[in-house]
């Protein structure tokens, strides 16, 4: 049950981001397309933060201390990239229309997410 929660979040935070950031799009013809797309995108986004950003921490652990974190905003708009990508390999109707759309989209993500999350019950709570 959490996974699907977490995939709805994943959803609504896309929807936010494709809503204020001029450059991200969905171009599903219908109503259900859009939230199938959306659904499906959120998925995807978070097999790629559960999957490649931990790589991607342990990895460049030095440059995360260098920049006090801040290259972790440049990983986040990767990490949109990427899943555009992966959404473009499935033929979804997802795009990013480059790395500042997928910079300020990501933080977009980042804060609706966090801030959707504080409503949630906690694991410990199950």
């Amino acid at each position: 049950m959490s996974l699907i929660i977490r995939v709805i979040v994943n959803a609504l935070a896309l929807w936010a981001a494709v809503f204020l950031i001029d450059g991200i799009d969905v171009r599903a013809d219908d109503t259900v397309g859009q939230i199938f797309v959306y659904l499906v995108v959120g998925a995807i986004f978070g097999v790629v933060n559960a999957i490649i950003k931990p790589i991607v921490k342990a990895v460049g652990c030095l440059f995360y201390a260098l920049t006090l974190g801040l290259i972790g905003l440049v990983v986040n708009a990767l990490l949109f990239m990427l899943t555009e990508w992966i959404a473009g390999l499935f033929e979804l109707p997802f795009h990013v229309d480059g790395f500042w759309p997928a910079f300020w989209g990501a933080i977009v993500v980042t804060i609706v997410s966090w801030v959707l999350s504080m409503f949630l019950p906690d694991k410990s709570d199950d």
